[in-house]
């Protein structure tokens, strides 16, 4: 994210944070900001 082809870049982003909420926080309607952040983590850790 350097500032050139912004648009590619937002691209990127909105695609991430679609699948992110779809595939995980709409799902589990979490609670807790801590499980939330928890979950999260082994989200990104399993798709890195």
């Amino acid at each position: 994210m350097d500032g050139k082809l912004r648009a590619q870049d937002n691209i990127f982003v909105e695609r991430l944070w679609r699948i992110v909420k779809y595939e995980n926080v709409y799902l589990q309607a979490y609670h807790r900001p801590k499980t939330l952040r928890s979950r999260l983590k082994d989200h990104f850790k399993f798709y890195n």
